[in-house]
């Protein structure tokens, strides 16, 4: 484990990359130190850690319904105030509004964002024949926080999107139709190399090919 306050704070696509799944799957303590992240997925927690430049460890629990979860958590006071500068805060599940992430990173700071709690999701519609549709979707408990992402990326790639929450939910989602995917999922795996939760890009990329496309 780094000692405390030596984890290195300098922006990178990795660190972008990073900050995204702590928006999404993070957790600040009150103590003022510590932070964790959690994920069911030991991939994601990896690739946490590694752009953190971490090698914490990671525990693992188990619900009454038998599902796993993991759990990874840091002591570093001088990260934690960078965490807080730039937006993150205790208890921001439905606080979380806009971030200062520099337009340099944007797009790999949504990657992670939508590796922790974005979905992508296709189908044929039955109504058009041989139509084949799919969306990227976002995901927030904050509304302040969807309408900045929808935001970005409207004045980034001209795209609008649309935002739905079900009544009897405190979840926004931020969904991109086909035609808007296939400018934004470029831009958010713009190279092969880009960290990523494989199993979400083969997903992506598996959809694509039905139409002819490519990442």
């Amino acid at each position: 484990m780094k000692p405390l306050g030596k984890l290195k704070i300098k922006w990178s696509p990795k660190l972008a990359y990073a900050l995204g799944l702590l928006a999404t799957d993070g957790n600040l303590s009150n103590d003022e130190r510590h932070f964790s992240f959690s994920s069911k997925d030991k991939e994601q927690i990896e690739n946490f850690l590694s752009c953190i430049g971490a090698n914490n460890k990671i525990t693992s629990n188990r619900s009454g319904a038998g599902n796993v979860s993991l759990r990874t958590q840091i002591g570093d006071i001088r990260f934690y105030k960078f965490l807080k500068s730039i937006g993150l805060i205790p208890a921001k599940t439905k606080t979380i509004a806009v971030l200062k992430i520099p337009k340099k990173y944007f797009f790999d700071f949504l990657r992670g964002h939508f590796d922790g709690d974005g979905t992508f999701y296709s189908y044929f519609d039955p109504r058009w024949r041989a139509s084949y549709m799919f969306y990227t979707t976002f995901v927030s408990a904050s509304e302040k926080h969807i309408n900045w992402l929808r935001s970005v990326l409207n004045n980034r790639l001209k795209i609008s999107g649309h935002i739905t929450k079900n009544r009897k939910s405190s979840i926004y989602q931020l969904k991109y139709a086909k035609a808007e995917s296939l400018k934004l999922l470029p831009k958010l795996y713009y190279n092969p190399e880009v960290i990523c939760l494989s199993r979400k890009r083969h997903k992506i990329e598996k959809a694509l090919a039905v139409i002819g496309e490519k990442l």
